[in-house]
């Protein structure tokens, strides 16, 4: 055991027991958490905008500031771009976080002196924990890659604009930099598929002991791998290449693919990190979810999905705190943060997994969905029907999407699930027929719709190998932080796929 590892563990146990502090007071520790957002913004145009002064209790600031998007926020953030300070948090951020907007087009998320380090501990202490719960520590020598946006920033009026994982490459430890790959030249090429190739001429010879980025871009990366090794397996390439650390979408329709180029089991850890926050992340093997990171800044509010878009007094929805939530209820996440985000709809929604600690799954997002009937099925339901309809096969499905189809050819309307097969079902009826029981048994209203003869049951549509990543290059979104909706209420992305 070398050093380094030793050290690590020594570490690990020392966040342990400080998450363990604070996790066991939730409610405490996010009103204080709320007093000192307050306090620190009350001189700000925003604060006093919105009589920040004279807030004292979370009902205050409930009535005081309504739930908000981007386009809400807008007004704000341009008057921030241009070098104002003093807008959404005291003095000015050190960067903005560039995005990929549904309706806005680009975003910009703020990013402070005051917010930026959260980022970058989140995701240190998502290994240490993990290095403390399994004592496996050995990874800490070997080589490390993030597959990750490029790290090239532009500025303007004293604040640096890039991508999120471009901006986090600026801080990654010093004790880390020797082992981190790809090289900051590769990092900085900004085609896709160019940065691939080159990602694994660098990596392929070298010792790859942990992995990092979202699934479908890594699962380029490895297919690359085994075309420049003759068909290896990624163990075989890196034989101690043992976990996997992944965020931005759900990892359970990519595990069967993964497990078959990997060629074994690794152990991955989820984070939940975006430009506004990084919210959360697995800090056990053995439980499932994420812990929600209650000291890091962050402000959380949530409001049913169900009533989200629902108004009847004109008072807007209920807007729940964490000691409030409930198991099993899909919430939009709503935050408020040391980066001048207020009443904030970062457009994800979350389930509670377990109050003590507060765990969290990512369930969707509060605008994808599908609902043209009425049946409202979320991204966590989908996911969980394509799970248990490849559970015990040989079918392994590359990427998929799912959206309606409201005025067919012929014959009733339909959810279509649109599959890039690795390999394909024997029998592809029985494989439709597995998803649309699943979804039955998920989602009440579904089940009505079916059983009312409103809809057809489930239809699959074959999608070609690369198909996805060829849509995704079509729109200018192949790699980088950029992920398919799992569904979607119209047709925009079915029609480019058919």
């Amino acid at each position: 055991m070398s050093i380094k590892s030793i050290a690590a563990k020594i570490f690990a146990r020392k966040i342990y027991y400080q998450t363990q502090a604070w996790s066991n007071k939730p409610v405490a520790i996010q009103f204080e958490v709320f007093k000192s957002l307050i306090q620190n913004a009350k001189e700000t145009e925003f604060g006093k905008d919105h009589d920040f002064g004279n807030i004292k209790t979370i009902e205050d600031f409930q009535k005081n500031v309504p739930i908000r998007d981007y386009e809400d926020l807008k007004a704000y953030i341009e008057k921030v771009k241009i070098g104002e300070a003093d807008i959404l948090w005291k003095g000015k951020p050190i960067y903005f976080a560039k995005t990929s907007g549904t309706t806005s087009g680009a975003k910009y998320i703020p990013l402070t002196k005051e917010s930026m380090p959260y980022h970058v501990e989140a995701a240190r202490n998502a290994i240490l924990h993990y290095i403390h719960e399994t004592g496996n520590a050995d990874f800490v020598d070997g080589k490390m890659i993030f597959l990750q946006g490029s790290p090239i920033l532009t500025e303007k009026h004293g604040i640096k604009f890039g991508r999120l994982s471009g901006i986090v490459a600026h801080f990654v430890p010093k004790y880390l930099q020797k082992n981190r790959m790809p090289s900051w030249e590769t990092n900085c090429i900004d085609d896709w598929e160019t940065k691939v190739n080159a990602i694994v001429d660098e990596t392929i010879k070298e010792d790859m002991s942990v992995i990092s980025g979202i699934p479908s871009w890594v699962q380029m990366y490895f297919e690359r791998l085994q075309q420049k090794s003759g068909g290896k397996k990624i163990s075989e390439i890196f034989k101690n290449f043992n976990l996997f650390i992944y965020g931005g979408v759900n990892y359970e329709p990519y595990r069967a693919k993964f497990e078959q180029m990997i060629g074994k089991k690794v152990d991955s850890i989820e984070l939940f990190p975006a430009s506004e926050g990084f919210f959360a992340y697995q800090d056990s093997q053995k439980e499932k979810g994420m812990l929600l990171l209650l000291n890091s800044g962050i402000f959380y509010e949530f409001i049913k999905a169900d009533e989200f878009f629902a108004d009847p007094d004109g008072s807007g929805p209920k807007r729940y705190t964490i000691g409030e939530v409930e198991l099993g209820v899909n919430y939009a996440l709503i935050v408020s943060t040391n980066a001048g985000l207020w009443g904030y709809n970062i457009g994800d929604t979350v389930q509670f997994t377990s109050l003590a600690p507060y765990r969290v799954i990512v369930s969707g997002r509060i605008k994808h969905y599908i609902s043209a009937f009425g049946e409202h099925v979320i991204a966590n339901e989908v996911e969980n029907a394509m799970k248990e309809a490849t559970a015990g096969t040989n079918i392994v499905i590359n990427e998929f999407t799912v959206a309606p189809q409201i005025t067919p050819s012929s014959g009733l309307p339909y959810h279509e699930w649109f599959v890039e097969f690795e390999n394909e079902p024997d029998n592809m009826q029985a494989f439709a027929e597995a998803i649309d029981d699943s979804m039955r048994k998920q989602n009440i209203y579904y089940d009505d719709l079916i059983t009312g003869n409103v809809l057809q049951k489930v239809v699959v549509s074959k999608v070609s190998k690369n198909g996805f990543q060829e849509y995704m290059k079509s729109q200018g979104k192949l790699g980088g932080q950029n992920k398919i909706p799992r569904l979607s209420n119209d047709r925009k992305i079915a029609d480019n796929l058919k």
